[in-house]
């Protein structure tokens, strides 16, 4: 693993998703959590498809 790449859990990859929906911006998340923006980037990307099928259920 290439030095200084961390590993997150789902749940906690979930939780920083759940804080942008509910209205926090990338940059505050970012700063806060010390995560790349471009990896809660990636992080949002993949989880839209996953709430799309939960509010059509």
């Amino acid at each position: 693993m290439p030095r200084g790449q961390r590993k997150y859990s789902e749940e906690f990859k979930n939780t920083i998703v759940e804080l942008y929906n509910s209205g926090k911006n990338l940059s505050e998340l970012s700063s806060k959590y010390g995560i790349s923006n471009s990896t809660i980037s990636s992080w949002l990307k993949k989880a839209k498809p996953i709430e799309v099928i939960f509010i059509l259920q």
